[in-house]
């Protein structure tokens, strides 16, 4: 039986059923691999994309604190310039990746971004916090046409073997852009305020975007579908029965709810008591995301080694441990527990994702849009309840949120485990 029908983990490196190689077949596959043509140009083309998808999709959240000056708002108020954001990507994910399935992943994928770049030009003119949010809401719209999508065109252009590799390069540049973004902003914004630092990240955004649209190769084993409701309720039926992937849906928004609170909150507490830091170096804090970049494109061997239940297992209890080493009231220990909770929510997220690409056969494009919506509704809810904990607890309420989230990973990672285990007892034996 196959993992999607027991709940039993595979190794993602396995084959998938629709894959042939030269290897298993003596038939060659076309699909991309290290080291083949156009792999190279894929992979730089969709870091592009994802290095402009989460440097305006988290445009606003190391500059809260200037937003919350700026408009006369809280935290909590402010915070919806992030969660409209990740709540409107979350909300037109699927719609998006069915318009994927017959127009094609390059052309949703190109749409999506020239719609997000042009609307990130925009937003540094808004005139209230409430136009704010709602072209904050607009562009994570936008942008949802890219996360499903990109997935897709992996796991339909890319080589079974490769593809926790080539989804951990998207990650990485996810956690690129995050970084630079925030990096970006952070400075520019003690300079200049926060609305030229959402500017200059939009620009850098329309060089991602036309870089990405000249490298990306052509999909040479896309097969449209067909937009009728009827078919694309039935294939997410499919995928929400299967409780596989209803975990994996499940453990990225709770990865991700620690990781929206987490960096929602965390400029408060470094330009607030005890530490007083300035904008600009709040905004290096957000270096660490090159922590991420790496834990991200090494989940395939993470996974090789451990299996995908091992590495979830390391990924929380690392995410975990910077939690706790985050309530100190020294930068560096606090700057380490940024540090783990980065590298155990990216490790995370690449094994988790890359896994739902593997164990679905069929609407691959709905099986991860429907990952990448309960993914960002994680981080809506993240960003939402974390501004809500600190308001009410300071940095610990945060902290406990995160750590509630984190025994939710380890749960479900742990009824996979039973799962698995009952379904290999029923396995009938073979001579």
């Amino acid at each position: 039986m196959s993992p999607a029908s027991t709940g039993a983990s595979a190794t993602l490196d396995a084959a998938s059923p629709v894959a042939t190689t030269s290897s298993d077949t003596g038939v060659s596959d076309s699909r991309m691999a290290p080291g083949g043509p156009g792999y190279r140009r894929m992979s730089l083309a969709l870091f592009l994309a994802g290095v402009a998808t989460f440097a305006l999709l988290y445009s606003t959240q190391a500059l809260l604190p200037l937003v919350s000056d700026d408009f006369g708002v809280a935290a909590s108020e402010a915070s919806w310039t992030v969660a409209a954001a990740t709540g409107g990507l979350a909300l037109f994910v699927l719609p998006m990746s069915a318009l994927s399935e017959r127009f094609g992943r390059r052309a949703v994928m190109t749409a999506s971004l020239a719609v997000a770049v042009a609307v990130g030009l925009l937003v540094p003119f808004a005139p209230s916090i409430g136009a704010l949010v709602a072209l904050r809401a607009v562009q994570g719209a936008a942008l949802a046409g890219v996360p499903a999508s990109a997935q897709a065109y992996l796991a339909e252009e890319v080589r079974p073997r490769a593809l926790v590799t080539a989804i951990g390069l998207f990650v990485a540049g996810n956690s690129v852009g995050g970084m630079s973004g925030r990096v970006i902003t952070g400075w520019v914004a003690q300079l200049w305020g926060w609305r030229v630092s959402v500017g200059v990240i939009g620009v850098i955004a329309v060089g991602c975007a036309v870089a990405f649209r000249l490298l990306l190769p052509a999909p040479r084993h896309f097969r449209a579908g067909s937009l009728r409701p009827r078919v694309l309720l039935g294939t997410v039926r499919a995928h929400l029965s299967d409780p596989l992937l209803r975990r994996l849906y499940a453990i990225g928004a709770l990865f991700m709810t620690v990781f929206g609170g987490v960096y929602t909150v965390i400029g408060y507490r470094l330009t607030g008591a005890p530490f007083g830091l300035p904008q600009g170096i709040v905004g290096s804090i957000f270096l660490v995301y090159l922590v991420g970049t790496v834990s991200a494109s090494t989940a395939g061997r993470l996974v090789g080694r451990l299996g995908r239940r091992g590495a979830l297992y390391l990924a929380g209890g690392t995410t975990a441990a910077g939690l706790l080493l985050s309530l100190a009231a020294s930068l560096p220990l606090v700057l380490l527990g940024l540090v783990l909770i980065t590298a155990g929510f990216f490790a995370g997220h690449a094994v988790a994702s890359s896994a739902v690409s593997k164990t679905a056969t069929h609407g691959r494009a709905q099986a991860s849009a429907l990952y990448q919506s309960a993914y960002y509704i994680g981080s809506s809810a993240g960003s939402t309840v974390g501004a809500l904990a600190f308001h009410a607890n300071g940095w610990p309420g945060t902290v406990s949120v995160g750590l509630l989230a984190v025994l939710g990973v380890v749960t479900l990672t742990v009824l996979g485990s039973r799962a698995a285990r009952v379904a290999k007892r029923r396995e009938p034996v073979t001579v």
